[in-house]
């Protein structure tokens, strides 16, 4: 499964993550630097396991956690019509 932003979302850098605006209700969510490098990794192709190995690269013993944070993350980003599957 391949994700990406939908057309009306814009996402943009900031010192300590990402914002992405949907400019279709307004409506934005804020990503922590976290958060951000696992949304880059998944828009690059990446699966959630993939993202949250490269989070945990200096703390394996995480990873579970990793994998069931970057797997909540798709789904609010999902429900919030911020991130779609193509």
């Amino acid at each position: 499964m391949t994700l990406a932003l939908p057309r009306e979302v814009i996402l943009t850098e900031t010192e300590s993550g990402v914002v992405l605006l949907n400019e279709k209700d307004g409506r934005f969510w804020r990503l922590n630097g976290s958060g951000a490098t696992a949304l880059r990794l998944l828009l690059e192709g990446r699966t959630a396991r993939e993202a949250a190995e490269q989070l945990t690269a200096a703390g394996p013993q995480f990873l579970e956690r990793a994998i069931a944070d970057v797997r909540g993350l798709v789904d609010a980003l999902k429900a919030a019509g911020l991130l779609v599957a193509r």
